[in-house]
This record gives structure tokens, sequence and C-alpha cells, in this order.
């Protein structure tokens, strides 16, 4: 799919990225709760991605374009997960800077505002290194104990294994540099390891408290143990992309010789 990009001087200063699934009913208040907050940064885009939704998800979004046309409504032709869902939202936004965020309401969008200023600081303040990847990290999380407490055995264990001194990679709030996540391996399950992805390709990870609230209508669309069937698998398949990448430490661009150069401005 081939979506054209605007002239650099109309491209927005951020993007929002939000994969939905069969959220219709939670497409309006987080809709109304997000545009007001992104008013503070200027031009900004909303890019939700509709994952193959079986209920009214993209008519509610349609609905919400009518009177906001920073919002973008992408879709899927069938589930393909969240992952994949990010991916395109990612890859279709015209700003440099991406912002994710969950489409079911336990966000706060205001958290946004943070994370995408401690990112264009840091890259402002470090010129010459890579962008870092901010990560929200849940303070309270306000979901049943069941998730609360196979969300930290997961958690714990990616740590152990992957090193990535990040206490929350599952959160879905985190900003980076939309051509920094293009240069990653893309895989189903990728945007629970991020930071590891990240700091693979020299990217530091700056964790970021952000709040975290009640599902406001519906269901999530992951069990305990099928998340973690899938994040063993996931997690020995980036022990392998990092055993298997190679990057150079520095990358040169030598000017050919003089003569050479001569030869061609001569001709």
């Amino acid at each position: 799919m081939g979506i054209s990009q605007p002239d650099s001087a109309e491209a927005p200063v951020a993007a929002v990225v939000i994969a939905v699934l069969n959220e219709a009913a939670n497409v309006a208040p987080v809709c109304a709760e997000l545009m007001p907050v992104l008013a503070a940064l200027g031009r900004c885009e909303v890019l939700f991605v509709d994952d193959g939704s079986t209920d009214a998800t993209a008519a509610e979004i349609a609905r919400q374009q009518q009177t906001n046309p920073a919002i973008r409504l992408l879709r899927h032709d069938r589930p393909c997960g969240k992952t994949a869902a990010l991916r395109t939202g990612i890859a279709a936004a015209r700003a440099p800077w991406i912002a994710t965020m969950d489409g079911d309401g336990q966000n706060d969008p205001a958290d946004l505002l943070r994370m995408l200023a401690l990112g264009r600081n840091a890259t402002r303040s470090q010129a010459g290194k890579p962008a870092p990847l901010i990560a929200g990290i849940r303070r309270r999380r306000s979901d049943r104990l069941s998730r609360r407490i196979a969300t930290r055995i997961a958690n714990g264990f990616r740590r152990a294994v992957l090193g990535d001194a990040c206490p929350d990679t599952a959160c879905g709030m985190k900003v980076f540099r939309r051509d920094d996540f293009l240069r990653l391996p893309a895989f189903e399950g990728m945007h629970r390891f991020l930071p590891a992805l990240f700091q693979l390709y020299g990217h530091e990870t700056v964790c970021c408290p952000v709040g975290h609230r009640a599902r406001l209508t519906g269901r999530s669309k992951y069990s305990n143990f099928g998340r973690a069937l899938a994040g063993l698998a996931d997690t020995a398949g980036v022990v392998w992309l990092r055993a298997r990448t190679r990057l150079p430490a520095v990358v040169r661009e030598e000017a050919p010789p003089l003569r050479v150069r001569e030869e061609a401005l001569s001709s």
C-alpha cells in the first residue's frame, strides 16, 4: 500500500498511532480526551489503524473525522495483530515523531506531552547521538489481579533474559522517531520488546512514569496464557536477533580521489 508524503513544510510535528480491534464504544471518548491535548503541540495527526474489526469501530472513527480533520483511518482487511497495525500507522505517518497509545481509554493522553518533550529535548541536547525511545511505565495498574501478576512475571523473565532495564515494556504508551522504528526488524509481538530492539541499534531507553486507568468498555483481546506462550517464543526470537545482528560503530562516506573528481568535472 503506497501512501504519498506531503512536503516537509506541511508535515505535522508529531503523530499519534492507535491500533484498534472492536473498540467502537471507546473511539469517541478517546478522541474527546486526546484532541484537546494535541492542540498544545501545534500541527499533529492521529492515525487509527482498524485491525479487521467486525463491529462499528471504523464507522465511529469516520464519524470523528467529520469534526477532526487531523484524524486518519487505515483499515486492515483482516486481523493481523497489534504490531502489524502499529507498523501500518507508523509507516503511513507524516510526522518525524511517533507516539503510540491504546484505544481502550486506559492511557491518559496528557502523558504524551511529557513524553514527547523528553524525546525532543534529549535529541537536541545530545546532538549526533541516536534519538532515545521514551517508554511509558505504568505506576498503578488498573487491571485485575491475575493480569497484574502475569505481567509482573513476564516483565521479570524478559528483563532477566534480555537485560533491557525496562520494568514495563508492555505499556502501550511510547514515543520515538519514525525512521528509527522502521529500521527495526519486524515481527508480531515486537511492540513488547521495543526497549531491547532500540538498544540493539544504539538508542537509549528513557523510562517515563504514566498513569493507568480501567478500560472504558469491552474486554481485552489477550488471555494471560496465550500472551505467556507468545512471550516465551518472542523472547527467544529477540535473543537470536541480537546474536545475529552486526552493526558498524561508525559509517563514513569517503570522497573519490582528486583525479577522478577532476575528470568528472572536465567531461
